[in-house]
């Protein structure tokens, strides 16, 4: 229950060009993958008179950070699929990523994806990351309870 591993990571992406490998084994940098909620469930107003009311938002977006060494295969493949999707409507935001942890049980579907933008590029001394962004407009989150019994 006290141990964790990226290499426990299953991470991919499928979609019109491809299905991709983002987990353990694509040259993930140790920043890793970011899966971030776009926008608060929960909307709350408070009255003048102190009494208050919450809406609740009917949204799963979330917003992607997949960060791979510069170094990584995996980029060239993404700057494929990322050419071909955003040549047309017809093709882009079709992708689903699927991220799990399989040691704790942890799974994150996002589907309706879109890549965001291409990374920014850097040409330094070392050679850094790049730093690939999606949309999700929908998405699943189950997280685990820990180590499954062996």
């Amino acid at each position: 229950m006290s141990t964790y591993s990226f290499l426990d990571v299953v991470a991919a992406m499928n979609g019109p060009g491809g299905s991709i490998n983002l987990g353990a084994g694509a040259g993930v940098a140790e920043e890793g993958i970011t899966i971030e909620s776009v926008n608060d469930k929960n909307t709350m107003i408070n009255g003048a008179d102190g009494s208050g009311q919450h809406s609740l938002r009917a949204d799963n977006a979330k917003t992607v950070t997949v960060r791979l060494l510069k170094t990584s295969p995996i980029n060239a493949l993404l700057m494929n699929m990322y050419n071909y999707q955003t040549m047309s409507s017809v093709t882009h935001g079709k992708n689903t990523i699927s991220v799990r942890d399989i040691a704790r049980g942890d799974a994150i579907t996002l589907e309706k994806v879109a890549f965001k933008r291409p990374p920014n590029l850097e040409f330094q001394i070392e050679a850094g990351m790049n730093e690939w962004q999606f949309d999700a407009i929908d998405s699943t989150t189950v997280l685990g309870v820990g180590t499954p019994e062996i």
